[in-house]
């Protein structure tokens, strides 16, 4: 099989494409950053591209592609919402969305199936109260309506022919990079702590399931629309900081005000961190997937 990876050099990326390849597989990863990427395996390949939201030459790494995952998009989290940033977090995914649906109109033979990314930010952030599923309608805050723009830019595929499905990404973990590598350190340092309240929700899912499951995606014919990538034990953020002091031996009893996550991140640090979201696969369950980590506690200690 042969998979492209559009944004293939980030976090997810990576992770997807050493399994794949440790399967055999042959991966084609399309990123602004392609250097460097191929060395190591003659089954992988790195092409350069600078989505626009239309095709380039780039496009004749699709040609005959088994499947296209579209992880492409600028870092959520790695900087401050200013209206700037704002607005190329929108654009890296829109256009790079766009970038493909453009390219594929151009092919004769078009992959049987196209995995977009998106990001359980499509169902709001909440203070109190809520469980959400795929079937939950988006909320109303900026999160949401950069993914229902993003998942947007996916839906026109389906009439193309190829299996769409929109992966609704919720916190992954790995020690290797994302959101628990950044809590690590203080954890570490014995200053590691719940955030604000400790109450809100967090959706979270172990980086091997996250894998596992777009390879279930792919080789899954009933896999269609939105499917919530998060495990079906979404906890309090208390607990979440409990489970990871466990796992690191390290005590968890130093809470980090809201007061001091607004002034150091602002808008981002409300929608991300002072506010929860219980999520749930509902879905993704219904449709078989089996959780290898479905419990907060044992993925910590996998990890």
């Amino acid at each position: 099989m042969q998979v492209v990876i559009a944004g293939g050099s980030g976090f997810l990326g990576r992770a997807l494409t050493d399994r794949l390849i440790a399967d055999g597989h042959s991966v084609v990863v399309v990123s602004r950053e392609a250097e460097g990427t191929s060395i190591g395996s003659p089954n992988l390949r790195a092409v350069r591209w600078t989505p626009d939201g239309g095709a380039g030459e780039w496009a004749g790494a699709i040609d005959d592609a088994d499947a296209v995952v579209n992880l492409a998009g600028a870092g959520i989290a790695d900087k401050r919402w200013t209206r700037a940033r704002k607005e190329l977090l929108l654009r890296s995914r829109v256009d790079s969305t766009r970038s493909l649906a453009s390219a594929l109109r151009t092919m004769k033979t078009r992959p049987p199936v196209f995995i977009q990314a998106s990001a359980i930010g499509f169902y709001g952030s909440y203070d109190n109260g809520g469980e959400f599923n795929e079937g939950s309608s988006p909320g109303s805050d900026f999160l949401a309506g950069l993914c229902v723009a993003w998942e947007a830019e996916a839906h026109p595929i389906s009439a193309l022919g190829s299996r769409v499905v929109i992966l609704r990404n919720g916190i992954v973990l790995s020690k290797k990079g994302g959101a628990l590598a950044k809590m690590l350190p203080p954890f570490r340092f014995f200053v590691g702590g719940p955030i604000a309240s400790g109450r809100q929700s967090m959706s979270w899912i172990h980086l091997d399931d996250w894998v596992r499951m777009v390879i279930w995606a792919i080789h899954t014919p009933a896999v269609s629309g939105a499917i919530n990538a998060t495990a079906p034990n979404p906890v309090p953020n208390a607990e979440f900081s409990r489970a990871l002091g466990r796992a690191l031996h390290r005590p968890s009893w130093a809470p980090v005000p809201a007061i001091v996550l607004r002034a150091m991140f602002g808008e981002m640090a409300t929608d991300m961190l002072i506010r929860g979201q219980r999520v749930v696969p509902a879905r993704t369950l219904q449709l078989g997937y089996q959780f290898r980590y479905p419990q907060i506690a044992e993925a910590m200690a996998a990890l």
